[in-house]
């Protein structure tokens, strides 16, 4: 729908229901006119009868076509009422297709902002969003001095898995692994897929290594729960490690793209050593 009409339904200075309203009325004013007409035409069909049985003067026959002329200006105004209500109910008829289609419009914005914000796969925020969020993340940091982390997920021998199962089982792998990332993750938090079998994971105001060193423990012990998926009648168990890089800000980066960095390395760190996570503090 062209954004002038978009613009002309949402400036309307008469809503719907207003308009609902109007018609309502001009319905009851056009019932009492044609009532009025009805009376008028009988009363002159009897004055007409009465003068033909009778001796007619001049008064009489003159007030006679004066009520007939009335008569008449009140079925025009009847004609015209209904002129008006057809008007105002096709009005009405269009502004519900304008309102129709100006939802349908939003509904379809909403979602192809969303699918642009999203992973299709696992319904994370992407890279995009997640970029945004710890921009703003970052800010909120810097002017309330308080801390924030960014970790980096990878998991072990992911693409063994695509390898020996198959796609489907690898894709069913990561939508469970995001899953359990984003049911562990705090609501403040933000959990995006970065790429392949890399997820990061943004964490606002904690307060010492210990946290982290929990939070960190308690994502190792929830993603490498057995997976146990069944595809084409065939039951699979897959246990996924992962490993994990932590960095925080300010000591490990004051931007958004250091601190990726440095829990990235701090992640291959810890895939080298097979400690489940390594911090980038103790690099």
């Amino acid at each position: 729908m062209p954004k002038d009409k978009i613009a002309q339904l949402l400036k309307s200075p008469q809503p719907a229901n207003s308009l609902s309203k109007v018609l309502g009325q001009s319905e009851r004013v056009k019932d009492i006119v044609e009532e009025c007409a009805d009376d008028l035409s009988s009363v002159n069909a009897g004055l007409k009868s009465e003068l033909l049985d009778g001796e007619t003067s001049p008064g009489v026959e003159n007030a006679l076509e004066k009520s007939e002329a009335v008569e008449g200006k009140v079925q025009n105004a009847s004609e015209e009422l209904s002129l008006v209500n057809m008007a105002l109910k096709e009005e009405l008829q269009k502004r519900a297709i304008l309102q129709e289609r100006l939802a349908a419009e939003i509904l379809q914005g909403e979602k192809a902002r969303h699918a642009s914000l999203h992973d299709p796969l696992t319904g994370l925020p992407n890279r995009a969003l997640f970029n945004d969020r710890l921009e703003h993340g970052l800010a909120h940091a810097k002017r309330n001095g308080i801390s924030l982390v960014v970790m980096f997920v990878d998991l072990d021998d992911f693409k063994s898995i695509n390898d020996t199962h198959g796609h489907d089982v690898g894709d069913i792998v990561l939508k469970t692994i995001a899953g359990r990332i984003k049911q562990a993750s705090r609501d403040e938090d933000t959990v995006c897929r970065h790429g392949g079998d890399e997820f990061l994971y943004i964490l606002v105001e904690i307060k010492n290594e210990r946290d982290i060193t929990t939070i960190a423990e308690k994502i190792i012990a929830t993603i490498s729960a057995p997976c146990d998926i069944r595809i084409r009648d065939v039951n699979i168990s897959l246990v996924i490690q992962p490993s994990i890089g932590v960095a925080m800000f300010p000591a490990d980066g004051t931007t958004a793209d250091s601190l990726v960095a440095n829990a990235d390395k701090a992640m291959y760190e810890a895939k080298r050593n097979k400690s489940g996570f390594t911090l980038f503090s103790s690099l």
